[in-house]
């Protein structure tokens, strides 16, 4: 993804917002802004944004709210950001769809970071990695896009997309925690187990035929994550 890629900008703090735009614009980026959940909502609708930056404690729709209310219909990038420094309203706003978040005060270094790797894992892959089928859901790496068994479309966002990209990539072999949480989210992340087991829920609530029983997205207790194609079943590999 280009430094020309569109970020809608989220923040009730009109010096917040000014700062940040000064700073993206200068990068290249083009910029939207919303200084509430209603405003963000309908301009996010408007203008199909690449990526999303976005404030929690939004007066009327709650930070949250907007989360899900994107995530309705759209797998934009989101990168929260947040003076709320309780585990339990990050993982919200993780559950919610948010595919990471930033603590106020923050550095532009670190949200630029949490930008571009957003915007790498919504990024299209072209590199003719294969398409994988099983009787419940086809994987199309290159394309990033899931066919549930009935070709209709399972909707991932793009940090569900890269937990589930890098399992199948390696599918078989054991991917540690840390690993995964390098290759999802960076090299900056490898304690952050809570946002695993959130992501990788979600992952399971749309893809496995029992999510409470997995079959083919397998926890390691204590050491990490696998994708396997349990026997007799058959795997596709194309392209």
């Amino acid at each position: 993804m280009s430094s020309e890629a569109r970020i809608l900008l989220v923040d009730d703090e009109p010096q917040i917002l000014r700062a940040l735009a000064i700073n993206l614009k200068a990068l290249g980026y083009q910029i939207e802004t919303a200084q509430s959940g209603e405003d963000a909502l309908q301009k996010a609708a408007a203008r199909k944004p690449d990526a999303v930056i976005l404030d929690l404690g939004l007066p009327g729709i709650d930070g949250v709210d907007v989360i899900q209310g994107l995530r309705g219909w759209s797998d934009v990038p989101i990168v929260v950001l947040t003076v709320r420094e309780g585990e339990r309203d990050k993982i919200l706003a993780l559950d919610a769809g948010a595919d990471d978040y930033v603590t106020k005060p923050f550095g532009m270094g670190e949200l630029l970071a949490r930008l571009r790797a957003a915007l790498r894992r919504a990024a299209p892959d072209d590199s003719g990695a294969p398409v994988i089928s099983t009787p419940h859901f086809t994987i199309d790496l290159p394309a990033k896009r899931v066919l549930a068994a009935d070709n209709s479309e399972v909707r991932l966002t793009p940090t569900e997309w890269g937990i589930v990209e890098v399992l199948v990539r390696n599918h078989g072999k054991l991917v540690s925690q840390t690993q995964l949480l390098h290759e999802v989210w960076g090299p900056q992340y490898g304690e952050e187990t809570n946002y695993l087991r959130v992501f990788m829920a979600q992952v399971r609530r749309k893809l496995e035929p029992q999510p409470g029983a997995p079959r083919y997205f397998i926890t390691e207790p204590g050491m990490g994550y696998r994708f396997e194609l349990p026997e007799p079943e058959q795997v596709l590999l194309s392209r």
